[in-house]
Parts: structure tokens; C-alpha cells; sequence
């Protein structure tokens, strides 16, 4: 490429435009020691909403150290709570609520149900014990956990769990899917 010959007169324009101009010593470039900090996401809390429903429109029975339990949603076929029994809908997550206290367990799993639903768990697993050391023999988490699951607006059934996983001292829940995950299971066919 051949250097373009500039007039004078766009020469003087130039130089004019430009102003004064100061000679540098050195073409290289000092980078300051002081580098900003990278930048974080800000963290968000969790926003756990209550999806417990405060009223049940029918009374439970009250239910005692071996007894199974189940729980349908309207509107869904009878067949789910024997796939659910079976395994059919497989294990997404578990949790063991043995030893803590009515409102401890009330607050774990709630925790549990809204990062298993946000997480798109289909089918988990809940370990309540069977209450052998309740008084009068009724188990006081396994009657919670009934009444809860119940109440539990992303529930839509739940079923006492074979012996090997549990027996009466455990359930198997199925989720609703979450809207966010609604496709995606509907593609896979």
C-alpha cells in the first residue's frame, strides 16, 4: 500500500483540528497494580411460599404405629397410587424427619417439597418414623405428615412405601411438575 501525499493546505487543516500536541518518550503502557474486583451476582433469598392450605374440608382419622396410609388428588385415575407403590414414577430426592419436633418437621418440609418441586422432582421420598415411642400409640409425625401432605397445594398422591423402603414409617409423593418443566417432559415422550 503506498502512503497518500497530504497538500499543505489539508495538512494545516489537520494540525489545526488536532491543537497541540506533546511528544511521548515511551509507546508502552503502565497497567495500575490496583485491578477492580470481579463482580458477584447479588444473592437472592429463598422465597419459601406456605403451599399448605389451612383448612381440610374432612376430618382424618387418626392413624396408629402400623397403619398404611394413602391420599389421591381429585380427578386423577385410581392406577397412579399403584404405580407410586410400585416404583413406577422412580426416587428424585429423600428426606428423614426422625426425631424432630411437630413444627421442625412442618418447616423441613416444607423446605424439602419447595426445592424437590423447583428442582422438578416428580416422586420423593418422606421417612416419619412409625412413633413407637408416641404416647397411647399414635404416632405424632405420621399423623402430621398425612394431614400436611394433604393440605399441600402441589401434592397429588402419596402412599405408604413398600417394607424394604420404609413400610408404614414412610411415604412415596408425587409432585405436580413445575410450569418450568412442563414441556420438557412432554418432548421426551
Amino acid at each position: 500500500m503506498t502512503k497518500k501525499k497530504l497538500s499543505s493546505e489539508d495538512s494545516a487543516l489537520f494540525r489545526q483540528s488536532i491543537g497541540k500536541v506533546k511528544k511521548l518518550k515511551s509507546d508502552t503502557l503502565i497497567i495500575s497494580s490496583k485491578s477492580k474486583p470481579k463482580p458477584y451476582p447479588q444473592q437472592k433469598p429463598h422465597q419459601i411460599k406456605n403451599n399448605f392450605e389451612s383448612f381440610f374440608e374432612t376430618e382424618i382419622e387418626k392413624l396408629y404405629q402400623e397403619d398404611s396410609f394413602s391420599f389421591l388428588a381429585p380427578g386423577l385415575q385410581k392406577n397412579i397410587l399403584k404405580k407410586l407403590r410400585k416404583g413406577y414414577f422412580g426416587l428424585d430426592a429423600s428426606i428423614d424427619l426422625h426425631g424432630l419436633t411437630s413444627q421442625e418437621a412442618k418447616y423441613q418440609l416444607s423446605r424439602f417439597l419447595h426445592f424437590s418441586i423447583e428442582d422438578g422432582f416428580r416422586c420423593v421420598h418422606i421417612i416419619h418414623g412409625k412413633g413407637y415411642r408416641s404416647t397411647d400409640n399414635h404416632p405424632v409425625l405420621k399423623n402430621d405428615v398425612n394431614l400436611w401432605l394433604r393440605q399441600h397445594k402441589e401434592v397429588q398422591a402419596f402412599c405408604s412405601t413398600p417394607l424394604k423402603q420404609g413400610g408404614t414409617g414412610a411415604v412415596f409423593v408425587l409432585l405436580k411438575l413445575s410450569d418450568k418443566y412442563v414441556g420438557e417432559d412432554s418432548s421426551q415422550g
